[in-house]
């Protein structure tokens, strides 16, 4: 099943910026996300890892990833950096923050939150 894929501003932001070649690769994986997430035999060959319970990783190109949320409807991606920008975004608990209030708000319906 595909689900569409949402990208935040930030990212799109991040994308324009890089040279041509670079951000055709990273649009190349990004189609790549959405015809093989959620067939775990493929994920290795185009560079999806899973970080988290909903949390997840791509590989745009040689150097930089694409951080993402599987969510229920979508796969929200979220960030697009390098390795060391990941890794220190999920060390200082930013992305981590970032995946569990995206979920949760799609988890808990508005009713059930005060």
């Amino acid at each position: 099943m595909k689900k569409p894929l949402v990208i935040k501003p930030a990212v799109f932001a991040r994308l324009s910026a890089l040279p041509k070649p670079v951000r055709d690769e990273c649009w190349n994986a990004l189609l790549q996300l959405i015809e093989t997430f959620g067939r775990p035999h493929i994920h290795s060959g185009v560079g999806i890892r899973k970080l988290g319970r909903f949390l997840f990783e791509c590989r745009g190109n040689r150097d930089l990833r694409f951080l993402f949320l599987n969510l229920e409807d979508c796969l929200e991606v979220r960030f697009l950096g390098n390795h060391d920008e990941i890794r220190q975004g999920i060390r200082t608990g930013h992305h981590v923050r970032v995946a569990f209030c995206a979920v949760s708000a799609f988890a808990y319906p508005a009713s059930l939150s005060h």
